[in-house]
């Protein structure tokens, strides 16, 4: 069970301490408000591992030069069907939804794209770019991989060789929410490690694994010893992330790097060098309408209906379909507050203190209900 947050916070509070923060560390306001945005996206569908407790990692990033702001795509190459655009390291939050921008007039005029972005700095929850390419009425795919960054060991090792590689995939639903996938292929992701380094809750028994063997929950395992690091580091330890489903997410990994990296030309999480990391994204844009055309709607809205008509296995039990529990989620976090741990919100506090920044007067205690 997720332990007790310290604090809870008005998503409108959190999101624009979080710009006063990057505005403070040399970011444009109009960059720093979305980088706000897109890290309160994650929080609000649940996703914690990509949202706010991000920040000191992404500040430190911009400071060491290991991301750029103001950054825009520069096209690598193009035609009305594809392009392969590189982010020039610049926040994911700026050049990701450029890329996504690009993606949906593409197939808007030929009825599928395919965009390849390469260089990005960390992309955050993918499913905030299928939302996007839903909006606009359109099904998305996408693989991402990480280069530079080796966190996760393939099946039947017991050394890293891959990044938590998600893949998101989404349809447009209309008249409703888009029916959204958007998961890591580890068995969870490294920042769900993060959030349970911060005294949030434990990632599953057997999620990492020692370079013994052995399988483990520990924290320790991905970030070595937490002492009173404020920005956990991945490479400080021994043992690596596993992939879920054994050989199943470990191929879909594998299939990340080539698609996401090799194809991009951005490179793999493998043993070359580089300074940082970046974000590899091969995206495929479809319109239904140059598909099923008006039956793809209905079609859908038919299927979902009879899914969730079938029996729960529990007597309270229900039937959801992708998305559901994050809408719920972000529903729930708009009305109540934003909890965060206590060594996330300290944390935080931190690193907006060192920029100058006022501490949000708008936090309260947490109170459990039970």
């Amino acid at each position: 069970m997720e332990q007790a947050a310290a604090v809870v916070i008005a998503a409108d509070t959190l999101r624009g301490f979080v710009a006063d923060i990057f505005t403070a560390a040399g970011c444009a306001r109009d960059e720093a408000e979305r980088i706000g945005r897109y890290l309160l996206s994650a929080n609000l569908a649940g996703h914690d591992s990509h949202g706010v407790i991000r920040v000191p990692r992404y500040v430190q990033m911009l400071q060491d030069g290991r991301v750029r702001a103001g950054q825009r795509l520069t096209i690598v190459t193009e035609t009305p069907t594809h392009a392969l655009v590189d982010g020039n390291q610049g926040f994911g939050q700026t050049v990701a939804p450029l890329a996504v921008d690009l993606g949906i007039a593409k197939a808007k005029q030929a009825g599928i794209a395919v965009i390849a972005l390469r260089n990005a700095g960390h992309v955050g929850r993918v499913g905030d770019w299928g939302e996007q390419a839903a909006e606009a009425g359109l099904v998305s795919i996408h693989f991402v991989n990480v280069a530079g960054s080796v966190l996760v060991a393939p099946y039947g090792a017991a050394e890293r060789r891959f990044s938590t590689n998600p893949i998101c995939i989404c349809i447009p639903v209309e008249g409703g929410p888009p029916l959204l996938l958007d998961f890591a292929t580890s068995m969870v992701a490294e920042g769900k490690v993060l959030v349970a380094s911060n005294g949030g809750k434990k990632v599953p028994d057997g999620a990492l694994i020692g370079p013994d063997g052995q399988l483990s929950s520990d924290p320790a395992m991905l970030y070595g010893p937490l002492g009173n690091t404020r920005v956990r580091d991945a490479t400080k330890g021994p043992g690596s992330l596993r992939t879920f489903g054994e050989h199943k997410g470990s191929g879909l990994a594998f299939m990340c790097e080539i698609l996401a990296g090799c194809l991009s030309g951005g490179g793999t999480a493998g043993p070359e060098p580089r300074h940082g990391i970046a974000n590899g994204m091969l995206s495929i844009y479809l319109d239904p309408g140059s598909f099923a055309g008006a039956g793809f709607a209905q079609a859908t809205r038919d299927y979902v209906a009879w899914m969730k008509a079938a029996r729960p296995a529990s007597p309270d039990g229900e039937v959801l379909v992708p998305g559901e529990p994050e809408m719920r989620m972000r529903e729930a976090r708009l009305r109540d507050g934003i909890p965060l741990q206590a060594e996330t919100w300290s944390n935080l506090l931190a690193t907006g203190e060192e920029l100058g920044i006022a501490r949000p007067e708008a936090s309260i205690p947490h109170r459990d209900p039970r």
